[in-house]
Order: C-alpha cells, then structure tokens, then sequence
C-alpha cells in the first residue's frame, strides 16, 4: 500500500471512530443536550421579538427579555394544559370510541368474503377488538408520560433561554462578518418555519374544531409540531386523526371526509406553495438525507431528536455552505447538486 492510500485509509478510520465518539457522547449527554438544543432554537425564533421591543418600543433589554420569556412561559403551561385536557377528555370518551370501533370492525368484517376463504368472522374480530381498546390505552399511557418528560425538562429550557437571550449570542453579529453570513439564514429559516409551523397548527385545530372533531386543538399542536420535518410530517400531521375520525361516534361521513382532506390541502398549500417563497433554498435537502438524519436522531434522542433532526440538518448545512473544504458535504444532503 503507497502512502496516499495509507493517509486515506487512516483518515477514514480517524473520521469513523470520531463519528462514533461524538454520536456516544450525544446519546450519554441527552439529559443536558437536548434541553440546551431546545433553548438554543427558541432563543434564535424569541429574539427577532427581543430586538422588535428594545428598538421600536424603547425598552431595556433586560425588559424586553423578561416580556419575551413571560409570553413563552405563557404558551408553554398553555400548551401543557392542553395535552392534560386533551388527555382527560380521551379517557371520558374512551367508551364511546371503543363502541364505535367495534362497529367498525364488524362492519368491515361483514363486507369482507372471509367465508369464502374459510375464515371464522371471530378469528378476526376478536383480536382487533382487543388490540384496538389496547391501543388506546397506550395512547393515554404515552401521552401522559410525554407530558411528564416535557414538564420536566421545561425548567432547564427556560434557564438556559435566560442565559442565550442575555448572552451576546443572541445580538446581530458584525454586518460582513463570517458568523453574520452563518446566523442570518438561520435565524431566518427557524423564524420563518415557526411562523409557519404555527399557523399550520392554528388553522388544522380551526378547521377541527368546526368539524367537532375531538382532540381539535391537541391535533392542531401536533401539526405545529411536526411541520419541522419535512414531506413526512405533514403525511403523519394528516393521518393522526384517522383513528379519532373513525371512532368518534357522533361525526357524519361528510365531517369525517373534511377532517381529513382539508387539513391536508392546509400542509400542502402552505408546505409547497407559501413555504418554498418565504425560506428560500435552505431547505434544498434530499428527502434520503432526510429520511437518514431522522432515524438517526430518534435512535440518539427520541421522539425530540426526530422532532429537531431536520433544523439540525438544515444549519450544518448553511455552515458546510461557509467553508470551500465542505461545501461538498452540503451538496451531498442537497436535493438538487449543480453541474460542474
């Protein structure tokens, strides 16, 4: 083996365990990161707001920071009071979806020739009832233990928020400098796609709560939510409500088809049409990269890493774009590579 092989067989190895190393060290740091990661994003969408009430209102800046961090306090016990309600109200319900899904299932099942194939309707009843009241009670269970992880991790949030909004972090940097190139993208992308993400959420649990569909506005948060990955967010954003459409026992056919198709048409126009103008080409991602960086956050950091694996992805990005030694790396998660 000459010796540029043997460089370039070391420098492999070299990257490989590093890779390794740094994706150990984030699973063990999980506790601390994903707090931090979590500040980090909010206080680069809160401080547009910051510099909006210290230049136009003329409020100190220590002021401003505590409006700010009041409005988000605000939000976040709003939006944990809305999971505990949302929760409460599925296990009052818990009877009435169970009923209808039994109707459901022997419906289906009296469609279905499953004579014909010498199939007993039981052998295939039986278990879907039983999996379907098991199902919702995972549910309740998993929500409830979501709620607890986020209140949990609530309060870390918020001190390290104080620390980044007070922080010279959180200023404009240096008009022509390195870092004001890397943060105006994205300070510009995670501002705009949580405006976005925010009126997706606000106008799906509208148009659910029209409908009388249970679980509106819980609904409504998780397209808030999942807007942040794209392409499949907005498919899982709009099947979630299925099983909840179907068994709630008191929507007519024609709500239950508008619970589904307009919230869709909702992630789709605002995903493909308004979306693409305001953010521009920093969301150039193939949907592989995508797809990859997702699986790979969620084995590191769970449902949280999956929720923040695409803004991860989308700032390596624009600071692979700074550097000419790894622009290469930036056109390889890019969905469209320019011809040489």
């Amino acid at each position: 083996m000459n010796q540029p092989t043997a460089n370039r067989v070391q420098t492999i190895c070299l990257v490989s365990l590093t890779v390794l190393a740094v994706g150990a060290a984030l699973k063990w740091l999980a506790p601390v990161m994903i707090p931090f990661v979590l500040a980090f994003f909010f206080s680069q969408i809160l401080s547009p707001l910051v510099r909006l009430l210290v230049e136009r209102m003329r409020l100190p800046r220590v002021a401003a920071i505590a409006v700010t961090l009041t409005l988000a306090s605000l939000v976040f016990v709003g939006t944990a009071s809305l999971i505990t309600t949302s929760v409460g109200q599925l296990g009052v319900n818990a009877t009435g979806y169970q009923q209808k899904a039994v109707e459901v299932i022997n419906a289906t099942t009296e469609w279905l020739p499953l004579e014909r194939f010498g199939i007993d309707d039981t052998m295939v009843t039986e278990p879907l009832k039983r999996h379907s009241i098991g199902t919702l009670g995972s549910l309740l269970l998993g929500t409830t233990n979501a709620i607890l992880e986020l209140l949990s991790n609530g309060l870390l949030v918020l001190i390290f928020l104080v620390f980044l909004l007070l922080g010279p972090s959180s200023r404009p940097p240096a008009a022509g400098s390195f870092w004001e190139k890397v943060d105006r993208p994205i300070r510009r992308y995670l501002f705009a796609k949580g405006i976005l993400s925010a009126a997706t959420g606000l106008l799906v649990a509208l148009v659910l709560g029209l409908l009388k569909v249970d679980l509106a506005l819980l609904f409504g948060l998780f397209a808030f939510l999942l807007n942040f990955i794209p392409n499949i967010g907005s498919v899982i954003a709009t099947l979630l409500p299925i099983p909840v459409v179907v068994a709630s026992p008191d929507l007519s056919t024609t709500a239950a088809v508008l619970a589904i198709t307009v919230p869709g048409l909702i992630q789709f126009t605002i995903g493909n049409l308004i979306e693409p103008k305001l953010i521009g080409d920093s969301l150039d991602l193939s949907p592989v990269a995508i797809l990859l960086n997702l699986i790979i956050w969620g084995m590191l950091w769970g449902v949280v890493g999956m929720l923040l694996s695409t803004p991860i992805l989308v700032m390596l990005k624009i600071l692979c774009e700074q550097f000419e030694d790894t622009q290469a790396l930036a056109q390889l998660v890019s969905a469209s590579v320019e011809p040489e």
